[in-house]
Order: C-alpha cells, then sequence, then structure tokens
C-alpha cells in the first residue's frame, strides 16, 4: 500500500531539536512492511504562510499522490476536520495516530476522532471514555522500540556511562535529577533544557546502549495528568540499556518488572535501585538481556503498526462516515472571512511577549487562545473556522 504520513520530521517540528520519534520509527517500520511511504510535513509551520496553505498542500498531496491511508499525528489544530473530510471522501483510509491522551483527549482527540476511519490510544481508561463520545473506532496499542535501535546489551563493565537520561527538561525532572545529585548520584542528561542540549534520533540509542543504567520518568508535559508509559519504556531496553522507570499503571502488562524492567515510585527506592545496580552488575546484564529479548520479541514498531493498518482496513468497511462534509473551498471561505477579534490577538501576543519574550511570547499567546477554545467552542477549534488558526497564522 502506499501510505501518507502526515506529521513532523523533527521533534515539535523544530529543527534544532533533531528528527521525532514519529518519523524516525514509523516512516523505516513502514518500509519494513514494504509499503511506500510519502511523507508531508505538518508540525513545521515556517513552511507555509499560514494554516490554508498548510492544508490546501496537504490535500493538494492526497490527490497527487493518491495513498490508500493517511497515517496522521495532530499536534493539535494545524489539520482541518474538513480538509480530513475531503481526503476521506476519494477513499483514502484515515488513521490518527494520538500522543498523550492523558490529557490531549480533553482537549484535542474527542473533537478530531470522528473524522478518521481509526484512532488509537496508548491509555486503556481512555477506550471507554471515546466510545461514550460516540467514537467505537478506537484501537489500544502501545508505543514501540524501532527495530533499527535493536541491539544486543553490552556487559555493564564496557558501558561509557554509569547513569544517563535522555529527554527534555520538565516537570519535576530537574527536581529529581538535583536530589540523586545531592544524594551523590551524578546522572548524565540529554535533551532540550539540558546543558547538553537535544541530541539526535542517531545518538540516542547508543546513548542507551553505552549506560548502565537508563532512568525514565512517566510524568506528563501537563503537570496534572495521570502517569504515562513513554516510548523510552521500549526504546531503552530494546538499545540494549537496562531500563530504571518511574512507575506507571498498566507497565506489568508489558514487562515482567523486576526481571525485565525495573521500576521505582519514590526517591528513596529510585536511589536504592541504582545503588544495587551499582553493587551487582551481573544482575544488571542479567535483567538488560531480558528486557531486550522480550522488546525484540513482542514491542517493534513493526508489529504496532502492522496491527493498526488491518484494524483500520477492516473498521473503514464496516462503518459508515457520519461526518457533515463540507466543500474544502468553502472552508477556505471560512478562514479567510473578516475577523474582528484580530487586534484582541495581537494585544494577547504583546502582553505575553513582555513576559516570556517574542518567540516564546508568541507561543504562550497562541496557547492561551487554544486553551480557551476548545473549552467554549469545542469542535469548530479544529475546522477552518478556528480561532487558534486564524488569530496565529504562522505559529
Amino acid at each position: 500500500m502506499k501510505i501518507l504520513c502526515v506529521f513532523g520530521k523533527h521533534q515539535y517540528g523544530r529543527p534544532a531539536l533533531g528528527i521525532g520519534i514519529e518519523y524516525a520509527a514509523f516512516t523505516s517500520a513502514l518500509q519494513r512492511l514494504e509499503h511506500e511511504v510519502v511523507h508531508f510535513e505538518s508540525w513545521d509551520r515556517s513552511l507555509y504562510c499560514d494554516y490554508a496553505e498548510l492544508n490546501r498542500n496537504l490535500l493538494e498531496c492526497s490527490e497527487r499522490e493518491n495513498p490508500d491511508v493517511l497515517l496522521a499525528v495532530q499536534r493539535d489544530c494545524e489539520v482541518w476536520t474538513e480538509t480530513l473530510d475531503a481526503i476521506r471522501e476519494r477513499g483514502i483510509i484515515a488513521i490518527s495516530w494520538t500522543t498523550d491522551d492523558s490529557w490531549k483527549y480533553r482537549e484535542v482527540s474527542r473533537f478530531i476522532g470522528h473524522h478518521y476511519d481509526l484512532i488509537t490510544t496508548t491509555y486503556d481508561y481512555a477506550v471507554p471514555q471515546y466510545h461514550s463520545d460516540g467514537i467505537p473506532h478506537v484501537l489500544l496499542t502501545q508505543w514501540a522500540a524501532n527495530a533499527e535501535w535493536l541491539q544486543p546489551p553490552r556487559p555493564a563493565a564496557d558501558c561509557s556511562y554509569d547513569i544517563s537520561f535522555v529527554g527534555a527538561a520538565y516537570g519535576t525532572r530537574r527536581e529529581m535529577i538535583a536530589a540523586l545529585k545531592r544524594r551523590g548520584v551524578a546522572v548524565e542528561c540529554f535533551g532540550d533544557g539540558w546543558p547538553r542540549g537535544p541530541v539526535t534520533a542517531e545518538e540516542i540509542p547508543r546513548i542507551m546502549h553505552e549506560s548502565r543504567v537508563s532512568l525514565n520518568f512517566s510524568d506528563a508535559f501537563k503537570q496534572k495528568a495521570r502517569r504515562q508509559i513513554k516510548a523510552r519504556t521500549f526504546e531503552v531496553p530494546g538499545a540494549g540499556g537496562l531500563l530504571l522507570t518511574e512507575y506507571a499503571p498498566g507497565l506489568e502488562r508489558f514487562y515482567k518488572l523486576g526481571l525485565e524492567i525495573l521500576t521505582y515510585k519514590t526517591i528513596d527506592e529510585l536511589e536504592r535501585q541504582i545503588r544495587h545496580l551499582q553493587a551487582d552488575p551481573a544482575q544488571r546484564d542479567a535483567i538488560a538481556w531480558a528486557g531486550y529479548l522480550r522488546t525484540k520479541a513482542d514491542h517493534t514498531y513493526d508489529l504496532r503498526l502492522a496491527e493498526v493498518l488491518d484494524t483500520a482496513i477492516e473498521m473503514s468497511r464496516m462503518r459508515k462516515r457520519s461526518v457533515a462534509y463540507k466543500e474544502f473551498g468553502i472552508a477556505l471561505q471560512c478562514y479567510r472571512g473578516k475577523l474582528t477579534l484580530r487586534p484582541l490577538s495581537k494585544l494577547l501576543a504583546a502582553a505575553c511577549s513582555t513576559i516570556w519574550g517574542t518567540e516564546r511570547g508568541q507561543r504562550a499567546a497562541r496557547r492561551a487562545l487554544f486553551e480557551l477554545s476548545w473549552r467554549m467552542l469545542g469542535k469548530k477549534t479544529f475546522s477552518a473556522e478556528g480561532l487558534p488558526g486564524r488569530l496565529f497564522p504562522q505559529i
């Protein structure tokens, strides 16, 4: 099949942050499954003058390439529901791979789910929420390891790093790393917000492979969200590393805790686990090998995406499309229509810029408007009429 992948090539659409997980893992897995892959950049908004150009280009790309399947990862409202409807009208099966449904279900997924043939979630408790909102075409899946990263563990004695962490510095992560340092445990940190800065996609498996212990935190971007099973949960053991991760509900469905990966819930427990692994490298090696073999057998994106595609094809045959189709030309007219609130967006951006600077202030202003919009206008936020895309067309 030909598959049109609609997401960013780089993390958060910012080239400075390196290649993103979705691009690195999904495109290669689909190619190994012998599908033809076409990538459409939807996260880097610097490539488009506004949301109208992004969506028009996406529609034109779907017409030119004529794929069998569209696989999208939406950040929020960058892809209009009208665009999805127009693409599906051409017989293309549309799939949404969701991220962070612990908080994004309420803000994004429940509004866009009706416009896909299949929507995935990595949270078991989100499935009944989809059903109650009239979205039965949902598949419970999970993150995985990139098969290209798979490599047998190296002995602890041959590792270059003692304790490492790869990931952005947000939430309580800085506090946890600082607390470990005060206890005499030094952690090498890589990623946005740390002194070392971001690392490329190619460097990530090398760091995990060369670490005696790889830490992982299960906190969400939004601090009030539930603990999450992260992609790192599978990437570390897949790369031959020893995973020591903050516990998240459901982990025991994928690994034998204490035998294939290790978990902790408190800073005291985290320190004890680290000290024990440092004192017993043989056990560290045994757990790393068990986690690697389990990941290789059960937790690669090749396996995950094969199931997603099979399910999407079956569901597209069974369900009737209930969305109201609006001509794309009409959607463009709505987007270009006169907007009397534009002066307010400039005031909001100016106010935020005085606090966070121009670039961060613009993003903060758009985020504030988005938070207000989905609460008050619901699904309209994700259409051509949505205020965030119209008032902040280049952010």
